[in-house]
């Protein structure tokens, strides 16, 4: 298995800019066995049914995003990673010359840090006033860097889901982007149940594979929480022959980590899982998903979970027939995993 097995093109022009209006106007491609549906997202609920589990991440996306000055003068960004304690942060740095350890900077007004160690490519910095505190009053909407434009004050609502409540990533759980409260409770109605876990997403699912070789990669740290509640939602639909629907790679990631590390019951820690094909999937049963870069290991996780040939075919006929792509762009709907 290669990355390069997992390349399509993209036409620039299907990346999505901007997010659908109202939520629910996405399209939405049913990938079956043997076929593929084009659909709305509207139409979603008539592919679930009573019993399912929906699994969705509760995560809340920061304000990530900081522009500031080193003491030297030079223009700095800094890019979050994680907020590691009420003072301190872990981020991407990126400025004319390099910040050494000791290093200042100023954010926003007049807010000073200083740089007191490195994490490979990340720079920890402490800050004179709490993360959260200059976070909310300096810091913008972290947008993808694919979408190439800068924050608007939609973005602020808009890159975040309806049920996001713990604040902790710098990038949206993007399948979720496409609900609203009144799908969610129209599903509901109709009986399918609804848990919540959370996966604080990092800069670093944008981190490209640079090897033609996946196995050499290691994925980044996100902070996850599986707790108990859902883990006794997961074992009463298993009892009542439903599925466990996640709805993004995040959700993905946290309940086979916990299925790894923990078992059967609630699990919370850092995930560097890296699912590829050839993964044995032990707690999701469906997926909704949005679709992901040529040659990123959301796609090789999608390829794990329907088979390779099955998603990329799809993948042609997205781009074929015109959907939006990426974090704003359409969804995917993969009732079953690959035999």
């Amino acid at each position: 298995m290669r990355v390069s097995d997992f390349d399509y093109r993209l036409p620039d022009a299907l990346v999505a800019r901007h997010p659908a209006e109202p939520r629910t106007s996405s399209r939405l491609l049913v990938v079956g066995r043997e076929e593929v549906s084009d659909r709305r997202f509207a139409d979603l609920p008539g592919y679930l049914r009573a019993g399912d589990l929906l699994v969705l991440n509760d995560t809340r996306v920061l304000r990530a995003r900081l522009a500031g000055r080193k003491a030297t003068g030079g223009r700095v960004e800094v890019f979050l990673e994680r907020v590691e304690g009420s003072n301190r942060l872990l981020a991407r740095v990126r400025a004319s010359k390099g910040l050494r350890i000791g290093g200042e900077v100023e954010l926003g007004a007049a807010v000073r840090g200083v740089c007191v160690g490195r994490e490979g490519e990340f720079h920890r910095l402490e800050l004179e006033r709490p993360v959260t505190e200059v976070l909310e009053r300096h810091g913008e909407v972290p947008l993808p860097p694919y979408l190439g434009r800068p924050a608007e004050p939609s973005d602020a609502e808009r890159y975040q889901t309806v049920y996001a409540k713990r604040a902790g990533a710098v990038a949206a759980p993007t399948a979720g982007l496409h609900f609203d409260t009144a799908m969610l409770d129209r599903l509901a109605a109709a009986g399918v149940a609804v848990g919540t876990l959370t996966l604080h997403v990092g800069s670093g699912t944008y981190q490209p594979l640079r090897a033609d070789d996946p196995a050499g990669h290691r994925m980044h740290g996100e902070s996850v929480e599986v707790p108990e509640r859902l883990c006794e939602q997961i074992e009463e639909a298993r009892a009542r022959g439903g599925r466990v629907v996640a709805v993004g790679t995040t959700c993905v990631r946290a309940l086979e980590t916990a299925a790894r590390a923990g078992g059967r019951g609630a699990w919370s820690g850092t995930t560097h899982l890296f699912i590829r094909p050839g993964f044995e999937f032990r707690r999701v049963d469906a997926l909704l998903t949005n679709f992901h870069q040529p040659r990123s290991t959301l796609l090789l996780l999608v390829a794990a979970f329907a088979g390779r040939d099955r998603v990329l075919g799809a993948y042609r006929h997205a781009v074929a027939t015109g959907y939006r792509f990426l974090s704003f762009g359409d969804a995917m709907f993969l009732p079953e995993r690959a035999p």
